[in-house]
């Protein structure tokens, strides 16, 4: 805890609570959640300068602890901070609010995550942008650029991709199996088209490249036996 007078203490992420009896919505929903986070760590140990969190209290302001009225994003991204871990996202601590909020829609949460909490990302936390997303409705997703103090809406590319400018990614609707669920879910992409890839996805290019190279010599094995070369 960080005294400012004798009486009066600013609380740190250890004096705040970090978790409470709220889950996921439901299993697609935390399937999401962790598709996000799971790509978007190893870009950002490249990078070295990055945070990732999910479904992760994020504190604004004293007032906020004191009511009970926001807890935090389904997932959120800042660049330019220590890589270490967080028991919460606390403001005053890291000096920044999140660059990057997302939040993944339910028939229970849509109506606040469009109105209240939008307002609180672009009047309180001040995120630069947010995008929402419903993982059983894939049509249901926007995203907002912070120009001039207020939220306005982005417009996909040529690509049917929203764009990060922040983080210099492009968000894409992608049809495919992830955790045994075939559905659309958004993912990560480079600029240039590139899905940043999940744990399977890199174990299986490194199974394949290995199966490739073992095939490439045998094959290569074989044009010396048949050019008489013996082969130990």
């Amino acid at each position: 805890m960080i005294a400012l007078t004798e009486n009066i203490f600013i609380p740190t992420q250890d004096d705040l609570p970090s978790d409470d009896d709220d889950k996921m919505e439901t299993s697609r929903h935390k399937y999401q959640m962790d598709l996000l986070l799971e790509t978007i760590y190893p870009w950002l140990e490249k990078r070295q300068d990055g945070y990732a969190g999910g479904n992760m209290f994020v504190y604004f302001s004293v007032n906020q602890v004191k009511n009970h009225d926001y807890k935090g994003p389904d997932f959120f991204c800042a660049l330019d901070v220590p890589q270490k871990e967080r028991k919460s996202w606390v403001v005053w601590e890291e000096g920044k609010a999140p660059d990057v909020v997302i939040e993944l829609l339910s028939e229970s949460t849509a109506n606040y995550d469009k109105n209240e909490k939008k307002l609180i990302y672009q009047n309180r936390l001040r995120v630069l942008e947010y995008f929402w997303y419903d993982p059983f409705n894939p049509d249901d997703w926007a995203g907002f650029s912070l120009e001039k103090g207020g939220y306005q809406p982005l417009k996909l590319d040529d690509r049917n991709r929203y764009i990060s400018e922040q983080l210099q990614l492009a968000l894409v609707r992608w049809q495919g199996v992830y955790r045994g669920i075939d559905a659309v879910w958004l993912r990560w992409q480079t600029l240039d088209g590139k899905l940043l890839p999940t744990d399977k996805e890199v174990s299986e290019l490194e199974k394949q490249r290995a199966d490739e190279a073992q095939l490439e010599i045998a094959r290569l094995k074989e044009l010396l036996r048949n050019s008489g070369v013996e082969i130990l």
